[in-house]
Parts: structure tokens; sequence; C-alpha cells
């Protein structure tokens, strides 16, 4: 028997997802979350298989879950099932160690198939979701740049972000201005908006 982990923050479609896999011969819904942070501790206690992780979740994104999944239940496989197909959450979700990214559209019987094929040793991506993430290059920014972004998100002032991060003003203006120029934009919420529609927060 399969033994499946379910991380997803939307009640009805975790339902839905627990009661369809129930359905297949082979697999067990064994644990529930509906926020990232509790995936760990959910998973040490019920020892799945697989765990199916959303990506955008409460308390703690479903990639940073997935790299620490990695490390304290090794045996776990993750397969990423998201809404939000992105070519750089599908970059992050690999370094992470996941072994499946599927976007969410697809029918049941799919997913149920990406499983086995996941605990049988495969990777299993969404096919146009791949071909999106290898023309669209790997993440430009930086680690630090990243933080800056995602500390500008609510419209903080540079020195908010600097506060936060325990950076300079300065330094702070010039993380700004990298990552404006790497993504094209003109201003801050515009490179937060671009980082974001390309997965790379």
């Amino acid at each position: 028997m399969i033994k499946v982990l379910l991380a997803e923050d939307q009640g009805m479609m975790r339902g839905a997802l627990a009661l369809l896999l129930d359905l297949e011969a082979d697999m067990q819904v064994v644990a529930q979350v509906a926020a990232g942070d509790r995936i760990v501790a959910a998973a040490l206690d019920a020892r799945p298989d697989i765990a199916l992780l959303d990506i955008e979740l409460p308390g703690r994104s479903g990639l940073d879950a997935a790299a620490e999944l990695r490390e304290q239940l090794p045996a776990c496989k993750v397969l990423i099932v998201t809404t939000f197909g992105r070519p750089g959450y599908l970059r992050r979700a690999m370094e992470a160690g996941a072994s499946g990214f599927l976007v969410k559209d697809g029918p049941v019987e799919e997913l149920a198939a990406a499983i086995r094929r996941v605990l049988a040793g495969e990777r299993v991506i969404d096919p146009g979701l791949a071909a999106a993430a290898l023309s669209a290059g790997p993440n430009p920014l930086t680690q630090r740049e990243r933080d800056v972004l995602t500390a500008a998100v609510d419209g903080a002032t540079v020195a908010d972000i600097a506060g936060r991060l325990h950076l300079s003003q300065a330094t702070v203006r010039n993380y700004l201005s990298a990552a404006i120029g790497k993504t094209g934009t003109r201003n801050r919420m515009e490179a937060v908006r671009a980082a974001r529609q390309n997965g790379w927060l």
C-alpha cells in the first residue's frame, strides 16, 4: 500500500484529492495538512512513501518544506502539485529534491500514475512546464537580491528592509538596483512582480 501525505491549504481541494486517491486500490492517504510549517512533523509522524505538496502554503512554502523533508525523511519522495506552473518554481523544486512537478489542472488518474512512477524511481514533470523552464534559463537573482525583493513585497521602505535584514540602506539600494536591472523592470514593485511571475522568489 502506497502511503500518501497531502499538503494543500484549500480544504475542499484537499478533501477531494484525499477521497479520490483513497479510491485507488494501492493508495492510502495517511496525513493531511493545510500549512507548510506542519509538513515535516506530519511526515515524521505518519512516515508516508510520498508527499504531495502545494507550493504557496501558509506558514512555509512547499519548496522549503521539500528541502527539509529530504534531510529529515530521505525515504519519502516529494511530488509538487500546484496551480502555479512557473519555470522558476520547477527549477527550485528540483534543487529541493522533488521527484516530480505537476500542475493541478490534470486528471486525477494522471496524478495516481505519477505517484506510481515516482515511487518506481522516475522523475515526472509536466511536459509544457519542462519546456518553459528550459527556455527561461536559470534564476538570475542572487540569494541576497531575492531576500531584499521578498522584504519589499509589502511596499516596505529601504529603511524598513535594511532593518529587517540587518543591512545598511546603501547595501539594500544596491541589491534593489541589481534586481531591477536583472528583471528588466523600472522599479522595485515591478521587479517583485516579475520575479514572482517567473517563480524566482
